[in-house]
């Protein structure tokens, strides 16, 4: 198949399986913003359950204290909840 043909979240999914990427880093590679990655990453997730694959997120972290317990992990945070600092990682995701 070629690329042209293939879906944004075909190509999504073949990327994640090849390699762990951030919202920020697939929305360059494929020319989306970094939350309409999120919102793609939810679907692929969802097209994965029930298989013998899974989508693995790592957590955004706060690089100032360095609180990894988000309530959404497909989420793109704009503040540290236990410290309000903006210095915040975005999560990375990966299908194994």
């Amino acid at each position: 198949m070629r690329e042209a043909d293939e879906t944004t979240r075909t190509r999504l999914t073949e990327a994640l399986r090849s390699e762990p990427a951030s919202p920020g880093e697939l929305a360059t590679r494929f020319d989306l913003t970094p939350h309409a990655v999120v919102d793609h990453v939810e679907h692929v997730a969802r097209s994965v359950d029930g298989t013998d694959e899974q989508l693995l997120v790592a957590p955004p972290t706060c690089r100032d204290c360095g609180f990894d317990e988000f309530d959404r992990l497909l989420n793109i945070p704009s503040r540290c909840p236990s410290c309000k600092s903006e210095s915040v990682s975005e999560p990375t995701f990966t299908i194994e």
